[in-house]
């Protein structure tokens, strides 16, 4: 896991059902080894995303705005480990992550967070406000061959101050690479015949709690997501 930080990578992201799993992980065997922390696997994460009162990174996103930023606290349960988080998407299509450790989740950016966030971006920490938790598993698997690391988030919920939203039979795998290259995982994909499709689980959590969003560029990821977790195949 050392070698394949990638704090300053590209991202593909694929979406499918949960029941597809299974077979899935049968064909990664002999292409890549899996994180284990104390003995469990897959293991929990929980996220709070800030955004502002006007939820101006969420539009960033939906009007396709390069040059944009995540901000959010993010907890490895397992590891127990807790980390205020940057993610910075460039206009190169690359992903930037920076980040300090903490104690535990605030619900206010202070202290050292502030200090990042001050550092890396020219956003005021009081113009951003909780927005929304994000709970999911996650497996961790790296490449035998180095260069790449692989998520695979399932049974992802929901949760702001009004509304919980959740997606039992959803599955989103991201390939995470420093350089592009040979990846075994998106050969498997094409074998499968699924195709890439980036998702943000924030925005998706944006979408899911507040149904008065703007949403016009997102509504043909949706009802994928909505044949994938509710249509019987």
């Amino acid at each position: 896991m050392d070698n394949v930080k990638l704090m300053d990578r590209t991202d593909t992201k694929f979406v499918f059902r949960s029941d597809f799993l299974p077979v899935l992980l049968k064909d990664m065997v002999e292409h890549y080894r899996v994180l284990e922390v104390n003995g469990i696997i897959p293991n929990r994460y929980e996220t709070l995303y800030f955004d502002s009162e006007k939820l101006d990174f969420y539009r960033q996103h939906h009007n396709g705005k390069l040059n944009r930023y995540k901000v959010r606290y993010r907890q490895y349960v397992e590891s127990q480990l807790n980390f205020f988080e940057i993610k910075f998407k460039s206009n190169k299509r690359r992903t930037i992550k920076e980040r300090v450790k903490r104690k535990k989740i605030h619900e206010e950016i202070e202290g050292k967070a502030e200090e990042l966030l001050s550092n890396t971006t020219q956003i005021c920490p009081e113009s951003l406000v909780p927005q929304l938790w994000v709970y999911y598993y996650r497996m961790t698997f790296v490449n035998k061959l180095g260069g790449e690391r692989l998520t695979v988030d399932f049974d992802l919920s929901f949760k702001d101050e009004n509304n919980t939203s959740s997606y039992p039979a959803l599955v989103i795998a991201e390939v995470k690479r420093g350089k592009s290259g040979h990846s075994p995982f998106i050969e498997l994909m094409r074998k499968h015949h699924i195709s890439s499709d980036s998702i943000s689980k924030y925005c998706l959590g944006i979408l899911s709690l507040k149904p008065d969003v703007k949403k016009n560029r997102f509504k043909m990821k949706l009802r994928t997501i909505n044949k994938l977790c509710y249509e019987k195949n």
